[in-house]
């Protein structure tokens, strides 16, 4: 048997005004999914426990078949296992996002105004992690660089006892608000505003600002955690498996269930990625593993844009390169199942995840349903004969052991 699951990261949403009341899953074309939804078993799952934040960390790590209230210890550390960074006992990572700060006129007060800084390259990240370094870095105190505007700061002897936010989740607002608060508040805070005067007037962000880009002029601290303690995918279920991601949160998560992690050029997380690449490396890799996680990061961006019709072009690229390429090659298997389904919403009103449920549908080919007209839209929340996961840990167990 071979099993791939599918996942259009912030793919779920709320009705829109722009749109009539319709999600943007429902606007878009999507005769891919629309297959599976007729030929699959369709449920709902809540892949957010009650009382945790609804990231996509968390959200992964529950699809994966982890119980995030026993395995999650923080997002940063999932991206330094992805970009190579050995964590101590005792070190302590934060995501350290590099953000645009609008202030006023005093330069007293600033809003958060962009958590990516215009999606800003790795090339011109890598010298501002650099500047970091050493006006900022110490022997407890080092910057490492990741991709486009995703980086870390790992704190020796840090504290986790401290509350961030994530800066995609106060855009727009003052982030006198939004700072650090807890154990280890004065450093965090202290990173954060000094990082102002190292980055504000650099060469990199001069010429951002020329070209009608905005400048990555301040880092943002959050997603702190210690390195975590998880069995892997085999020891769980007994398969080799691979995934497949431009992010560096789920490559981490791939490090830690110790999957082979595929590469694949043009993969950017953005709605420009290379779809299809990211499908024909999951088929080729089912040749001789039989299990991919295959996630796509552009739906999700998108909602983070608050950009419906951006959003329906990912939704539809993602059908059409994605699940079609995956439909058409998984042929070549004699036995498959395919779970497709969202991680979280991220409704491009809100700007934000949520923790709601997100609908979900497995094809096995073994047993080929007949849903006349289904399509995969959030619509499947609403049906009564549904499979249900609450404990959305659970599904995992079920798509690999279930008969």
């Amino acid at each position: 048997m071979k099993y791939i699951v599918i996942i259009g990261d912030g793919m779920a949403d709320r009705p829109v005004k722009e749109l009539d009341g319709m999600t943007p899953l429902q606007k878009a074309s999507t005769p891919n999914m629309a297959k599976l939804a007729s030929e699959g078993i369709p449920g709902s799952v809540r892949t957010i426990p009650k009382g945790m934040h609804p990231g996509s960390d968390v959200a992964n790590l529950s699809v994966l078949g982890y119980d995030p209230l026993k395995y999650y210890s923080g997002r940063a550390p999932l991206e330094a296992a992805s970009i190579g960074v050995q964590l101590g006992a005792d070190d302590v990572a934060f995501r350290c996002n590099l953000v645009t700060l609008k202030f006023d006129q005093r330069g007293e007060r600033a809003i958060m105004e962009d958590y990516s800084s215009s999606h800003i390259t790795t090339k011109e990240a890598t010298v501002l992690i650099k500047i970091l370094n050493e006006d900022l870095g110490s022997d407890d105190i080092k910057f490492y660089r990741g991709v486009s505007y995703r980086h870390l700061m790992v704190w020796s002897n840090g504290s986790t006892e401290v509350e961030c936010v994530p800066p995609h989740d106060i855009l727009g607002k003052d982030i006198i608000d939004y700072l650090p608060v807890g154990k280890g508040e004065d450093l965090l805070r202290t990173m954060m505003i000094d990082s102002v005067s190292s980055l504000g007037s650099h060469a990199v962000n001069k010429k951002r600002i020329k070209k009608g880009k905005n400048p990555g002029n301040s880092i943002w601290l959050w997603g702190q955690g210690k390195k975590p303690e998880m069995p892997t995918f085999k020891e769980k279920y007994s398969v080799d498996g691979a995934l497949v991601s431009a992010v560096d949160l789920t490559k981490g998560l791939g490090i830690y269930a110790g999957f082979e992690i595929l590469k694949v050029p043009g993969m950017t997380g953005y709605i420009d990625t290379n779809y299809k690449g990211k499908a024909e490396a999951a088929l080729k890799a089912l040749e001789r593993l039989d299990f991919v996680y295959l996630h796509v990061e552009a739906p999700d961006e998108a909602g983070h844009s608050g950009n419906c019709m951006e959003k329906i072009k990912a939704i539809e690229d993602f059908d059409a390169l994605v699940v079609g390429t995956v439909l058409e090659g998984i042929k070549a298997f004699d036995e498959y199942k395919i779970l497709l389904l969202p991680d979280h919403p991220t409704p491009v009103e809100l700007r934000t995840h949520t923790d709601d449920p997100v609908p979900f549908v497995i094809l096995d080919s073994r047993k080929i349903q007949k849903n006349e007209g289904a399509r995969f839209t959030e619509d499947i929340l609403k049906k009564e004969d549904i499979l249900i996961f609450e404990e959305g840990y659970k599904l995992m167990d079920y798509f690999i052991q279930g008969n």
